[in-house]
């Protein structure tokens, strides 16, 4: 028996190269007439004599371990119990074909599989009989590598069956104790959803450190078709890579997928930079796609207002070079120019370096911040409405920093058309955030801007004042000397 024999990619075969060299050792001719003869028994009524007469023969081609025979009997048993419509007694005989004595691994998969096929002939309004035999093919295909992708596609519809009762809790807990990324048979495109899958509930059940997790098993490179991830091509564990469930969408639709659950990621945690790379990135893949202007526009919208909600400054949620980056790269945009010119200059607001009106901006943009307060719009959060303005404060802030060095505080106020309260708070946060260097002379009334020093200006501050310590020591040590020699003191005597 070769190391390989029984891995998934000989498995999902019907018979591997040995057993079809070695041929088959029961008499596939009479035992498929002793099939039917077992089935005529069973049209007759008498169907518990026809399972006992097929087990009979299950029994002989399993202990010959011939595959195609013991598959052949397997298959028989559960099509009585299917035509009958027999789901008790089909549970029975999958749980009574899988358990036995030195049952051959291809005939396990096959009945699992057979079963699994059976699932959606039963009544959608019976859900407990579905349950019931999900359930009994699960405890069938636990513990069994070979059988690892279906395990977890039956729990995949288990946990669609919770979701659809309303149990999102129940059924983001069954699907996220399935580690598909270890399962090397797996299709990519299949494995890929099960995890987008396993984020949605997590979302949905609004546990977002767990979606987060999640989310990081799947890489913006994965939507990239590459070699040897095909059907039939050889896996990361050396097995032939089976094909995906039906209904598996492929890359182009899961990478949209992808990116609109990090999108709802993101925007819980009111990260604006990531989000906006998230629409720059579904962007791009509508526009690859060939999808319509209908389709990208509203995207790019998002993309232009998420950029203008992002800071301008460096935080811990990303850095001011990654915001100008996307900033340059959506302003270029010839598609921004030519169908949305008015965000177009929204984004030029923020690019120049010159104070915001408040009133101006507001009377020039409200209709497009009403259009997006809509159920899924940008602003359908209050609190973006009231990040829009801050960062118009912290620009005008920004603008002033740059052009004043020295400024009484009633005057700052005034350009910002803030209270000195509001003012000395907005000014204090951008000090806080290392955006400017600033200092408040409160009684003086008076607010003084430096420009942050830079690298090579505080090298410089360093070195020159060692040099100043280092001359201090050294006429202090001469000083001691000298009056050492002149009151005959001899130094370093203890």
């Amino acid at each position: 028996m070769s190391v390989g024999e029984f891995t998934a990619s000989n498995i999902a075969m019907d018979m591997d190269e040995k057993e079809k060299a070695k041929g088959s050792i029961v008499d596939m001719a009479k035992l498929t007439a002793d099939i039917a003869a077992q089935k005529e028994i069973a049209a007759k009524g008498q169907r518990a004599q026809a399972i006992e007469g097929l087990l009979n023969l299950e029994k002989s081609s399993r202990l010959a371990e011939d595959v195609t025979a013991t598959k052949a009997c397997c298959s028989a048993i559960l099509e009585l119990c299917y035509d009958a419509r027999d789901w008790r007694g089909l549970e029975e005989n999958v749980m009574l074909l899988t358990k036995r004595r030195s049952q051959l691994k291809q005939a396990v998969q096959a009945t699992v599989r057979q079963a699994m096929s059976y699932i959606d002939a039963i009544p959608a309004e019976d859900k407990d009989t579905r349950v019931s035999l999900i359930k009994t093919l699960q405890a069938v295909t636990e513990g069994k590598i070979f059988v690892e992708i279906e395990r977890a596609r039956l729990t995949k519809r288990l946990a669609a069956i919770k979701e659809a009762e309303g149990a999102v809790d129940e059924a983001a807990d069954i699907l996220q104790e399935v580690p598909v990324e270890t399962f090397g048979a797996m299709a990519k495109t299949e494995k890929i959803a099960f995890i987008l899958e396993q984020v949605r509930l997590c979302l949905d059940k609004k546990d977002f450190v767990r979606a987060q997790i999640l989310s990081r098993k799947v890489s913006p490179r994965a939507f990239v078709e590459r070699k040897g991830e095909g059907q039939g091509e050889i896996g990361i564990e050396g097995t032939a890579i089976e094909e995906a469930d039906k209904g598996t969408p492929a890359l182009p639709e899961l990478k949209l997928r992808y990116y609109q659950l990090l999108i709802r990621y993101h925007v819980h945690n009111h990260n604006y930079l990531e989000v906006t790379r998230c629409y720059r990135s579904l962007y791009e893949a509508h526009l690859e796609g060939g999808a319509p202007a209908d389709t990208y526009l509203p995207v790019l919208k998002a993309v232009v207002w998420y950029l203008c909600l992002a800071p301008a400054y460096s935080t811990k949620d990303g850095s001011a070079s990654d915001r100008a980056t996307l900033l340059q790269a959506t302003v270029s945009d010839k598609r921004l120019a030519d169908s949305l010119p008015t965000h177009k200059a929204l984004l030029g607001t923020f690019t120049n370096t010159e104070v915001i009106r408040w009133t101006a901006f507001e009377a020039a943009y409200g209709p497009e911040v009403a259009a997006e307060a809509g159920p899924g719009g940008v602003f359908a959060d209050s609190k973006r409405s009231e990040d829009l303005k801050l960062r118009v404060v912290e620009h005008n802030v920004l603008v002033a920093a740059k052009y004043y060095s020295r400024l009484r505080t009633a005057r700052l106020a005034a350009i910002l058309s803030l209270t000195p309260e509001q003012m000395e708070k907005h000014v204090s946060d951008l000090v806080v955030a290392k955006a400017i260097t600033a200092k408040i002379d409160r009684p003086a009334g008076v607010i003084t801007f430096a420009a942050p020093p830079s690298a090579e200006q505080q090298l410089n501050g360093w070195a020159g004042n060692i040099a100043k310590l280092l001359d201090k020591v050294d006429k202090a040590t001469q000083l001691i000397e000298k009056e050492a020699m002149v009151h005959k003191v001899v130094l370093g005597a203890a």
